[in-house]
C-alpha cells in the first residue's frame, strides 16, 4: 500500500492555490466594501435620491445620519483584518434592518428586499476566502 507524500511541488501548489483564493476573497472584500462606503457616502450627504429613499422606507430624514455613523463604524471594524469578523457581525446586524424595512413597505422581494442578503452572503464569502479557518467555527471543516 503505498502512501501519499507532499512533495515540494505538492506543497507548493497548495499554497498557491491557497493564495489564489486568498485574492478573490480580498477582491470579493474590497468591492463589497467600496459598495458599502458609497451608501455611507449617500447616507452622510443625504443627496436627493438618498432623502426620496429615506422617505419611502418611512424612516425621518435625521437617522440617514445616524444610520450612515453606525455603517461607516462596522465598515472601518470590518476593514481591519484583526477585527473583520467583528464587522462583518455589525454589517450582517446592518443588512438585517435593509431586509426589514424593505420587507415593511412590501418592495419587490428578488430585486429589492433580498439585495441586502446577496451582498451579505458575497461579504461573508470574502472573508472565509481571506481566512478559511473561520470555517472550523461553523463546523463546515475539520
Amino acid at each position: 500500500m503505498a502512501t501519499a507524500t507532499a512533495t515540494p511541488s505538492t506543497t507548493r501548489e497548495i499554497a498557491r492555490t491557497r493564495s489564489v483564493w486568498q485574492i478573490v476573497g480580498i477582491v470579493i472584500s474590497v468591492v463589497i466594501g467600496a459598495f458599502l462606503a458609497f451608501d455611507v457616502v449617500g447616507k452622510l450627504t443625504r443627496p436627493e435620491a438618498v432623502v426620496e429613499g429615506t422617505a419611502k422606507l418611512g424612516f425621518p430624514l435625521e437617522q440617514t445620519y445616524v444610520m450612515g455613523v453606525v455603517l461607516l463604524i462596522c465598515l472601518v471594524v470590518y476593514a481591519i483584518p484583526r477585527t473583520a469578523v467583528l464587522g462583518a457581525l455589525g454589517i450582517t446586524a446592518y443588512l438585517g434592518g435593509a431586509v426589514t424595512a424593505n420587507l415593511r413597505i412590501e418592495s419587490p422581494l428578488v430585486s429589492a428586499t433580498l439585495f441586502a442578503v446577496y451582498v451579505g452572503v458575497l461579504m461573508w464569502v470574502g472573508l472565509v476566502l481571506r481566512r478559511p479557518e473561520l470555517l472550523k467555527v461553523v463546523g463546515l471543516r475539520k
